[in-house]
């Protein structure tokens, strides 16, 4: 007797803990997951038949990778300036290194010495000045245009204003005929240039 009712009872359990499960497989509640960002509202909203979970992210996660898949171990996912810093070191050492490791380690100290040389010379406020200089000297060309086509404009009209005046000149009558015509050329007589007496 006291085996059945172990075995009723175990019944009884096995039947109360199925009934949750079976409801859950019969018709069960829609599921529905929606990531809010800031204070936007939730869309779609909720049904009657549906549950809706909503995972409310700070703004500032609006438009950046998830943060399940930021950080990775797969060593496709490394950054290119990672692999060069680890491709600059590799080898580091032997011939033209500047390292007490390997044969012939100290012919590259020559060479780091020259290039910490450029470098400070790149920094040094000379360079500096020079490049003001190059600056003031650029600002100064980028007017020349400018003022060569004001100069050329004023020479023009000079010249202008010159051949003007001697057109004039030549128009103008000297006594009864003017200078342009040929026997008047042909009439006058021509002076004799007057030297300076030699000392």
């Amino acid at each position: 007797m006291q085996t059945r009712s172990i075995l009723l009872s175990l019944a009884a359990a096995s039947i109360a803990m199925a009934t949750p499960a079976a409801a859950q497989d019969a018709g069960g509640d829609r599921v529905n997951m929606v990531i809010v960002y800031g204070d936007d509202e939730v869309q779609p909203p909720a049904n009657a038949d549906e549950i809706v979970v909503v995972a409310r992210l700070p703004e500032s996660e609006r438009f950046r990778i998830p943060e399940s898949l930021r950080f990775s171990s797969d060593p496709a996912n490394t950054a290119w300036a990672e692999r060069v810093e680890a491709f600059e070191f590799v080898g580091d050492f032997g011939a033209l290194s500047c390292s007490p490791t390997g044969a012939a380690g100290y012919t590259g100290c020559t060479q780091e010495l020259i290039d910490i040389a450029y470098g400070e010379k790149r920094e040094a406020s000379s360079v500096r000045f020079g490049q003001l200089i190059a600056e003031a000297r650029a600002e100064r060309l980028s007017t020349i245009d400018e003022d060569a086509a004001i100069r050329q404009a004023e020479v023009e009209a000079i010249e202008r204003e010159y051949l003007e005046r001697l057109e004039r000149e030549r128009a103008a009558p000297v006594g009864d005929e003017t200078l342009d015509s040929p026997a008047a050329t042909a009439d006058r007589e021509v002076e004799p240039l007057a030297l300076p007496p030699e000392s």
